[in-house]
């Protein structure tokens, strides 16, 4: 039994709306993503030895009052310089890769 053509053109209009709806909010989807994704494979560091990026570890000490006073006496020598608190409660002190070798030396420590 055919089925009338004009029984059915009250869901023709409603079923194309649809389908554009859909297909434009798919299309804005992918060119407003926020792009997790791509910013989390982004965001992870590389391997490194310290995974600080420009600063490296010079010394660990155990509390952030040593930390002090090891930054004001690399302050003192004109060497910029900052902290980092480590998962097992000791503090970095870190500076820049061209100033490492002056910091180790004047350090009364040396090395990490």
């Amino acid at each position: 039994m055919p089925v009338d053509a004009g029984s059915l053109h009250y869901a023709f209009g409603p079923t194309v709306a649809v389908v554009v709806i859909c297909l434009l909010s798919l299309l804005l989807r992918w060119v407003f993503g926020t792009g997790r994704a791509r910013s989390r494979r982004a965001a992870r560091p590389t391997p490194r030895s310290d995974g600080y990026g420009l600063v490296h570890t010079v010394v660990t000490v155990a509390r952030q009052p040593e930390a002090d006073a090891l930054r004001t006496l690399l302050s003192d020598a004109g060497i910029r310089s900052t902290t980092a608190a480590r998962p097992d409660h000791q503090v970095d002190v870190l500076v820049f890769r061209e100033d490492a070798d002056r910091a180790r030396h004047l350090l009364p420590f040396g090395r990490t």
